[in-house]
Parts: C-alpha cells; sequence; structure tokens
C-alpha cells in the first residue's frame, strides 16, 4: 500500500514541476525554476520508490499518463490553453491504454522457501 502512495506523491510532484515551468518562463523566473527542479527531483525519488512494489510498467505508465491527464487539465483550466477534440480523444485513448496496462498486469507469485528443512 505504501508504494502506492508514493506514487501517488511522485505524480503529484510531477504535476506541480511541470505546470511551474509555465510560471519559470513567464511571471517568475527564479522562484518557478526553484519550484521546477524540487517538484521533479521529488518526483523521481518517490518514483523510485514506488517501484519497489509496483512493476515498473504500471508506475510508469500511471506516472506518465495521469501526470498528462493532469497537467493538461490545469493548463486549459488556469493556464488558457486550448483543449480540441483531437486533444480530448488523446487523453481518451491515453487513459485506456493506462488502463490496459494496468488489467493486463498481473502480481508476482509469493516467493517459495526454498531452504532445505532440517533432518
Amino acid at each position: 500500500m505504501r508504494s502506492w502512495i508514493y506514487l501517488f506523491i511522485a505524480i503529484t510532484a510531477e504535476v506541480i514541476g511541470t505546470a511551474s515551468m509555465k510560471f519559470a518562463a513567464s511571471h517568475y523566473p527564479i522562484l518557478g525554476h526553484g519550484l521546477m527542479y524540487l517538484m521533479i527531483g521529488l518526483s523521481y525519488f518517490f518514483l523510485a520508490l514506488a517501484v519497489k512494489r509496483v512493476p515498473v510498467g504500471v508506475a510508469y505508465a500511471l506516472w506518465e499518463g495521469i501526470g498528462i491527464v493532469l497537467i493538461t487539465l490545469i493548463s486549459v483550466t488556469w493556464l488558457g490553453e486550448s483543449l480540441g477534440l483531437l486533444k480530448a480523444a488523446g487523453l481518451g485513448v491515453m487513459i485506456a491504454g493506462i488502463l490496459l496496462i494496468k488489467s493486463g498486469t498481473r502480481a508476482a507469485p509469493a516467493p517459495r522457501n526454498t531452504e532445505a528443512l532440517p533432518c
């Protein structure tokens, strides 16, 4: 369960770091770049913690896919960017792909104890 929390934190940090790029480029260069580097670094740190238990393919698909969806929503809602039909369709296909990757991944079997029993 803890690994999924780490993955959620990694996604949140990535979204904040990527969204702060716009502020770094336009309004607050020093604060924006500082926040961007800090959050992207934290994102990779928590992603590395998450992949200890979450399969790498699933973790990366969720991290990148949910991040793109959230960043797109933020850019449309607060940054004045447009969301056309093709972008919306692309997001829908991405979400479907994430769900397929997640549902197609099986949990690893529990390791067997292969030590010999004492005689």
